[in-house]
């Protein structure tokens, strides 16, 4: 074990479960009635999608039916509309994957948003990955444009991309929000990508990197105007979104004052980096500047196991990603998309780890095969494998939704469905437009909206719930059903959002518990 790790889990260890002892004591909340009928909760976490980029055509949702593209220009960087959209930059589709739609037949687009797979425009169905976008923290933030949501051409870096949203009906998940709820106003939890989406889904914080000013990931400290949220642009960046995306002083993965906000790599393995040459092989080389220090604030996991709740994280192709086997088709794991790999509770050597960091196995199977014998711990995460997870680029959606529905159906018929609700949402927006301004929150967020569903037999049959949540929101039903200690950042979010005029939801709006 590297030692310095090694003491840093123990030492975290005792500290948090001595601080959730202390917590439990006295803070936790009371639940509401009927909640204790449930017995299961599942979240099923996928990709990189904003809701209007695929429920923008749901009957009774707030999508795209009445919206007015003249009353909400996409403006240029100086703040006059765009008389065009820019070119998709590169074209619509990754290099080699067809069918092709290149740069040249992507020029020219209204300045509107557009339907991917129009037939009578780009005819670029589900089935086909588009090119990835940028989903970083600063440029979230000021594509948001405090809550125009006026500028994500602008800051994006796939020109007309953004704009882009698919019809909808075909989608495999579609006819199950028609039976469950479908979630309209639920905002991911953190500006930017995968990397702090997941961190929110797993304590409600930002990771830190103490003393980053002096360390080998002094390179990745961003450059950062006074205002806080925006990036501080070159002096040579291009003037217009019509000649190429911008370009910025440093944008790198940490604030000046050392958060973590975009993708690091976990300090243990599995990791995009590889252990230090003579170092012990279960962990990243930590003299290696993307290796983000192992963390220590208390998780919902960590409040889960102090209860006595069981709990655990699946991933996808987790196995074959430990092991460095090369499999056929590639699954594309994702490292950055394992959150509770970055904390010292659940180190390498720890009785935790071996307990609650699962195998989902290729293709999902053992995560399915947990359901089919109804072997669920009471709170079960699920993350899909890369190319089962919708992230343009190297997914597609229709994988991705043919995956989760099978799941659903999956989960319908298990021995734990009786007395289960499963949340299935996406981390981020991955870059996408949407429409709907997310409300005044904390430093962190919300970011932009994205699609939710709450799937159980308690839940409102054909529902559309537009109570206001965000990543957030899972965890609070989480804390509310185990009596579970409110972690830090769900209170700070919770007192911003309150201090706009909001108030967060807990999910239990999508649910009937009151009968029997």
């Amino acid at each position: 074990m590297n030692m310095q790790f090694g003491r840093l889990a123990l030492t975290s260890g005792c500290l948090i479960f001595a601080l959730a002892a202390a917590a439990n004591a006295g803070d936790a909340p009371p639940a509401p009635k009927g909640l204790e009928k449930i017995e299961t909760i599942v979240v099923l976490y996928a990709e990189n999608r904003s809701f209007d980029n695929l429920y923008s055509r749901f009957p009774g949702a707030n999508g795209l039916l009445d919206f007015k593209p003249s009353e909400a220009p996409q403006l240029d960087r100086d703040g006059a509309p765009l008389p065009e959209l820019p070119p998709i930059w590169g074209g619509l589709t990754p290099r080699g994957v067809e069918p092709a739609v290149d740069q040249e037949r992507t020029a020219h687009l209204p300045n509107a948003p557009f339907a991917i797979d129009d037939p009578k425009g780009f005819n670029t169905p589900l089935s086909v990955p588009t090119t990835d976008l940028v989903h970083r923290f600063y440029q979230n933030q000021m594509q948001i444009n405090g809550g125009k949501n006026d500028k994500f051409v602008a800051y994006g870096d796939s020109g007309a991309l953004v704009m882009g949203h698919y019809e909808g009906p075909n989608l495999p998940l579609w006819p199950i929000a028609q039976r469950y709820v479908l979630a309209d106003n639920f905002f991911m939890g953190a500006f930017g990508g995968s990397f702090l989406n997941h961190f929110f889904l797993a304590c409600a914080c930002a990771p830190r990197y103490p003393g980053a000013d002096k360390s080998p990931a002094k390179g990745l400290i961003s450059v950062v105007d006074p205002d806080g949220v925006s990036l501080t642009l070159d002096p040579n960046a291009p003037k217009s979104a019509l000649e190429r995306i911008p370009k910025f002083v440093r944008d790198g993965a940490l604030t000046p004052d050392f958060y973590a906000v975009n993708t690091m790599q976990p300090p243990y393995q599995p990791s995009g980096v590889k252990p230090a040459p003579g170092g012990d092989p279960a962990y990243a080389d930590p003299d290696k500047p993307s290796t983000l220090p192992p963390q220590t604030e208390l998780t919902i996991g960590d409040l889960l196991s102090a209860k006595g709740v069981s709990w655990a994280w699946y991933a996808g192709a987790w196995q074959v990603a430990l092991d460095g086997a090369k499999v056929e088709p590639n699954p594309k794991f994702q490292f950055h998309h394992q959150p509770f790999n970055y904390f010292a509770s659940i180190a390498p050597g720890t009785a935790a780890r071996e307990e609650h960091l699962r195998d989902g196995g290729l293709g999902g199977d053992k995560f399915i095969a947990a359901i089919d014998t109804g072997t669920l711990p009471q709170v079960t995460f699920y993350k899909p494998q890369g190319d089962l997870n919708e992230h343009p680029g190297y997914s597609d959606v229709m994988a991705g939704d043919e995956h989760l529905a099978n799941l659903v159906a999956h989960l319908e018929k298990s021995p734990q469905w009786a007395h289960m609700v499963v949340v299935i949402t996406y981390d981020e927006n991955g870059g996408f437009w949407d429409h709907a301004a997310p409300p005044k929150g904390d430093r962190w967020g919300p970011g932009t909206r994205i699609p939710a569903f709450i799937v159980s037999p308690f839940a409102k049959k054909g529902f559309i719930d537009h109570t206001l949540y965000d990543t957030s929101s899972v965890l609070r039903l989480i804390t509310e059903r185990f009596g579970l200690p409110t972690l830090p950042g769900l209170r700070r979010r919770a007192g911003a959002i309150a201090a706009g005029g909001h108030q967060l939801g807990d999910l239990t709006g999508a649910l009937d518990l009151a009968t029997p």
